[in-house]
C-alpha cells in the first residue's frame, strides 16, 4: 500500500482503516447512534483509500448505501442505492469491473446458481461470475479485469456454511496470486458478534461451505474474518486493508442498527431467519424440509408423517429462549414441494438467552425419536454442515442433545482464543 495514503487517513482519522498485519481499529461513537458501515464511510472520505486506483467489487443486492454515501444532505438521511451505481456516478472513485458470487450480483439466482459473465445494463460495467471459481482461475478473473484493487462488501449471515464469508477467503487468495491489493468493507453480524458457538470445522471436511476451522456459529464481522483469513489460513497473505463500521457494538442485533435489511439470498428474507440459521441449516443435511418454499424457511421444519409429537418432545428439552408449535406447511419448491409436510415452527422467544446450535441440535435428536422415517442425506452433507462425523455419529448411536454439544466444547475454546485476537469491536 502506498504509505503516503496509510499516513494521509491515519492522521485523518476518517476511517479508521488500516492494514490487517497492524490490527484494524473500530470507531465508536456513541452507543445508541445510526450504524454507518464501511461503505458508508469510504464514501464520506471521499474514496481516498482507493485513490488513483482502477477498482472492482465484489458484492450482490445487499450492498446498499445506509445514509452519508453522497455529498447532499437529503441522502444522508436513508439513501438505499447500490453502491455500485453510487461508485459508478461519482468522479471520485474509478470503479471498472463488478464480480458476482453465487446468486449474483443483482441476486437473479436461487440457490447453486449464478447470472454468468455480463455487461450490467445499468451501468455498463463488465459484471465477471466468481461462483465455484477459486485459486488460479479465480486470479486470471481478477488478472483480465484490469484491476488494481478488489473490494469486498457483502452483508453475511453469522454462519459458518453461508457461502459468502468463503467467497470473501476464496477472493482473497486468487488477490494474493494476482497481486492485487484488497480491501473489506464492513457490515453488521445480524446475529450479534457476543460469542462463537457450534462445532469447529474439521479440515478434512473441507467445502465450499466451509473452507478452514472456525466454528459453526463465528460471532465475526466480515472484516473481522478476512483479518483471520489472512494471519492464520491464506498461504500467501493478501495486502489487505478494512473499513470498519461506526456505532455498532457486539451485542447488537441488526434491528438496533438501523441500516434497511436486504436478504442477502433468496432464503435469508428476514434477520429472523439469520437467527436461527446457523443452527437449522443442519437440516438440509436430513430427508426432512428445511422450509425452502415457504415463507418462514429454517424456521419452519418438517416432513410428511410427522405430526404432533416432535413439537412436543421439542418443548420437553426446555431449550433456553425458544418455543415451538406443532405446525403445517406445503413448500412451494424444495424439498415436499406442493405436499403438505407436518412438523414444527420456532418461536424465538428470548433471543439474548437462544442458542441456534443447540436447539438444532435437540430438534435432530427428537426428530430422530419420534418419526421412523427420519434419515441423512445419502451424500452424508451432515458432516460438511457440521464439519466432521461426530454430530451424525452421536445422534445415530443415541447420544442426547447435552451429550453432542459437551464433545465439541475443547475445539471450541481453542478457537474462541484465536478468534479473540482479530476481534475490533466492544
Amino acid at each position: 500500500m502506498n504509505l503516503s495514503r496509510r499516513g494521509l487517513l491515519a492522521a485523518s482519522g476518517a476511517l479508521g482503516a488500516v492494514a490487517a498485519t497492524a490490527g484494524s481499529a473500530s470507531a465508536q461513537p456513541a452507543h445508541g447512534s445510526r450504524v454507518r458501515t464501511g461503505f458508508d464511510r469510504l464514501s464520506a472520505d471521499g474514496y481516498r483509500l482507493l485513490d488513483g486506483e482502477r477498482v472492482g467489487i465484489v458484492t450482490n443486492p445487499t450492498g446498499i448505501t445506509g445514509g452519508g454515501t453522497t455529498r447532499s444532505a437529503e441522502a444522508e438521511r436513508g439513501s438505499v442505492r447500490h453502491i455500485v451505481d453510487v461508485m459508478h456516478a461519482d468522479d471520485r472513485v474509478k470503479l471498472t469491473a463488478v464480480f458476482g458470487p453465487e446468486h449474483g450480483f443483482r441476486g437473479t439466482a436461487q440457490a447453486g446458481g449464478s447470472e454468468g459473465r455480463y455487461d450490467d445494463p445499468a451501468t455498463g460495467l463488465p459484471v465477471y461470475d466468481t461462483y465455484t471459481r477459486s485459486g488460479q482461475p479465480l486470479a486470471d478473473i481478477f488478472t483480465a479485469s484490469g484491476v488494481d484493487t478488489v473490494v469486498f462488501d457483502i452483508q453475511d449471515a453469522g454462519a459458518r456454511f453461508y457461502t459468502y464469508i468463503w467467497t470473501l477467503y476464496d477472493c482473497m487468495e486468487a488477490a494474493a496470486l494476482a497481486g492485487k491489493r484488497f480491501v473489506v468493507l464492513d457490515r453488521p453480524n445480524p446475529v450479534t458478534g457476543r460469542a462463537a458457538l457450534g462445532p469447529v470445522l474439521h479440515k478434512e471436511f473441507a467445502t465450499f461451505v466451509g473452507r478452514q476451522p472456525i466454528s459453526q456459529a463465528h460471532g465475526m464481522t466480515v472484516t473481522e474474518l478476512a483479518r483471520l483469513f489472512n494471519g492464520e489460513f491464506l498461504t500467501k497473505p493478501v495486502e489487505l486493508d478494512t473499513v470498519a463500521m461506526s456505532g455498532w457494538r457486539r451485542a447488537d442485533f441488526y434491528d438496533a442498527t438501523g441500516l434497511a435489511w436486504v436478504p442477502p439470498s433468496p432464503n435469508m428474507p428476514t434477520p429472523d431467519t439469520a437467527l436461527v440459521y446457523s443452527g437449522t441449516c443442519l437440516f438440509e443435511g436430513t430427508n426432512l424440509s428445511e422450509g425452502r418454499g415457504t415463507t418462514r424457511p429454517f424456521e419452519l421444519l418438517g416432513a410428511e408423517g410427522i405430526d404432533r409429537k416432535w413439537a412436543e418432545a421439542a418443548g420437553a428439552l426446555e431449550l433456553p429462549g425458544v418455543a415451538f408449535r406443532e405446525a403445517y406447511f406445503a413448500p412451494t419448491f424444495s424439498k415436499f414441494q406442493g405436499r403438505t409436510a407436518g412438523g414444527v415452527q420456532l418461536h424465538v422467544q428470548d433471543r439474548e438467552a437462544f442458542d441456534p446450535v443447540r436447539t438444532a441440535i435437540g430438534l435432530l435428536v427428537t426428530a430422530k425419536q419420534v418419526w421412523d422415517g427420519f434419515a441423512w442425506r445419502s451424500d452424508n452433507w451432515i458432516d460438511k454442515l457440521t464439519g466432521s462425523t461426530r454430530v451424525r455419529t452421536m445422534i445415530d448411536a443415541g447420544a442426547g442433545t447435552d451429550e453432542v454439544v459437551a464433545d465439541w466444547q475443547g475445539e471450541l475454546a481453542a478457537f474462541r482464543a484465536v478468534r479473540k485476537r482479530y476481534l475490533a469491536y466492544r
